[in-house]
């Protein structure tokens, strides 16, 4: 099921989806509200696109900072991939321990005494964010990126960007429901619009909403 809101970007929104009854694996980026939740992973995309920010720096500190990250990075993007196709004979983290343990290094030097801003902030995510962002080397069957979340909202970001958002509370709801119902028919290989017809037939007609369509192939 594909669920969206459209709301301030705040902890007690976060608490009001998930709460305490979520046992999945959450795939965040670095806003530390996530950091309430054990079972989470980090988006590599977006530490990726960082380090490279950092590889055109001018200064020397920053640009070599970068390079590091972004090899050990794609070292082990590469091993995750190969682990997927066929499991490795000890866990990835066993293996990369040794580089691993530079890099911790590095980053604490670097979050602790870089004059590079930008720098110095990627170090410092890293190290608070360490379970997180290796735990899928323990779990190379999990993603490694949200761009599937992020591919999902691109449309609608767009819409938004056209029609400048919505102008009231009760707006916002019924848009954050409608994209949800339409997303979730789709993932499940179900016409959003017969579904949404149904819907429209049935309430007209004094009847409750149908329920969601399952995935095609379940019913």
């Amino acid at each position: 099921m594909v669920a969206y809101w459209i709301a301030d970007r705040g902890s007690e929104l976060l608490k009001n989806v998930l709460g305490s009854r979520f046992q999945g694996w959450l795939m965040s980026d670095g806003w530390q509200v996530y950091r309430y939740y054990l079972k989470r992973l980090r988006c590599w995309a977006h530490l990726t696109r960082k380090a490279d920010g950092l590889k055109d720096s001018l200064d020397m500190t920053a640009r070599l900072f970068g390079e590091q990250t972004s090899l050990l990075l794609d070292t082990l993007i590469n091993a995750v991939y190969a682990a997927r196709e066929r499991p490795p004979d000890q866990a990835l983290s066993i293996t990369y321990q040794g580089a691993l343990s530079d890099y911790r290094s590095a980053c604490e030097a670097m979050g602790a005494s870089a004059m590079h801003t930008k720098a110095r902030a990627l170090a410092r995510e890293m190290l608070n964010d360490w379970e997180a962002i290796f735990q899928v080397l323990a779990h190379p069957h999990l993603p490694m990126t949200n761009n599937e979340a992020e591919q999902a909202l691109r449309h609608w970001v767009i819409l938004r960007s056209i029609c400048h958002g919505t102008r009231t509370e009760d707006g916002s709801r019924i848009l954050a429901i409608l994209i949800s119902v339409i997303e979730t028919c789709r993932v499940r290989q179900q016409s959003p619009w017969i579904y949404l017809a149904a819907v429209i037939r049935q309430r007209r007609a004094g009847f409750s909403v149908p329920r969601l369509p399952l995935a095609k192939g379940s019913e």
